[in-house]
């Protein structure tokens, strides 16, 4: 890992019409709209689902790393986040989350520690560790074969 502080840059541009043009250094360009709940075409990624997509996509990695220092054996990980976005205090913003995640491990593997693994990974998940809404973790543990 580098040292921190570390910095991310992303640029956006659109016109009065069309999507929004998202890009970084480094990275494939591609476009966003606003969300059906917003008048939006409903068929591109938004603010809302890349939110959304960031703790899901922070969650498995999180696990990866907690999972591989702690040399624990794992099939497989599926991760469903849920974000709520309401009116409170007279702004809209999302107001909680839910992440779903279904681990598979190997037969004979220590539930118990599995479940540990995917909290610890909840819990050092930079992106959650950023949100002011409260994360609740649903986790499911199933043992393949």
């Amino acid at each position: 890992m580098q040292e921190l502080p570390h910095t991310y840059r992303v640029g956006a541009a659109s016109s009065p019409e069309g999507f929004v043009a998202l890009s970084s250094p480094g990275l494939s360009r591609f476009e966003s709209a606003s969300p059906a709940e917003f008048g939006g075409p409903g068929d591109h990624w938004s603010p809302e689902t890349l939110l959304v997509a960031a703790i899901a996509d922070c969650f498995v990695l999180s696990f990866k790393a907690v999972a591989r220092a702690s040399k624990f054996a794992w099939t497989s990980l599926s991760c469903e986040v849920e974000g709520v976005l309401d009116r409170e205090d007279r702004r809209m913003q999302f107001i909680s989350y839910r992440v779903h995640a279904v681990l598979e491990v190997p037969a004979g593997a220590d539930e118990a520690r599995a479940r540990r693994l995917l909290e610890k990974a909840e819990e050092n998940c930079l992106i959650t560790n950023s949100l002011k809404a409260p994360v609740a973790l649903e986790a499911e543990v199933h043992r393949s074969g």
